[in-house]
């Protein structure tokens, strides 16, 4: 029961460690004006994500539309894991998934959500509950952005089939 807990534990943290958010937190905003911004609806997160990758350092994020099915694929620290699972929006602007994350030590289950918010056309979001708030998308959006790390398309399905295939269930 102990390495059971131990495997949920690491499988939780490549999840966790796949989706660290930028730690550059806008300088030109204190984290309590952005906290007052106006979120970001439902419908203006839906068109930033439906449908597209989410491009990381070691893996990728894709929001499909059918049945908002999340999927996910990681080789960070060269430890594959993929996750499947839907994605949610719930309280204005916030962006979530829940996804079962499978490697070779096991599986666990993640719940992840974004909070978004927008001042003067600039997007700012944060880990929640309690990630610092950082530039998003500026207003032009910069190659920089966290935001242009995502590509209509799913970027992650090929990779998913073959981690599926070795034996990561």
């Amino acid at each position: 029961m102990f390495r059971a807990a131990l495997v949920m534990i690491a499988i939780a943290g490549i999840a966790v460690s796949i989706l660290a958010a930028p730690k550059a937190l806008a300088q030109s905003e204190s984290a309590i004006e952005i906290g007052k911004a106006r979120p970001l609806n439902s419908e203006e997160l839906y068109r930033l994500y439906n449908s597209r990758s989410w491009l990381w350092k070691a893996g990728a994020g894709h929001f499909s539309v059918k049945e908002r099915r999340f999927s996910a694929w990681s080789n960070e620290n060269a430890s594959p894991s993929y996750g499947i699972g839907r994605w949610f929006i719930t309280d204005p602007g916030k962006l979530c998934f829940r996804a079962v994350w499978r490697a070779e030590t096991g599986a666990a289950r993640a719940l992840t959500c974004f909070g978004h918010r927008e001042k003067d056309g600039v997007i700012y979001q944060r880990r929640e509950p309690n990630g610092q708030w950082y530039v998003f998308r500026s207003a032009p959006l910069r190659s920089g952005d966290e935001a242009a790390k995502l590509r209509y398309g799913d970027y992650v399905a090929g990779r998913l089939n073959r981690l599926e295939t070795v034996g990561h269930r």
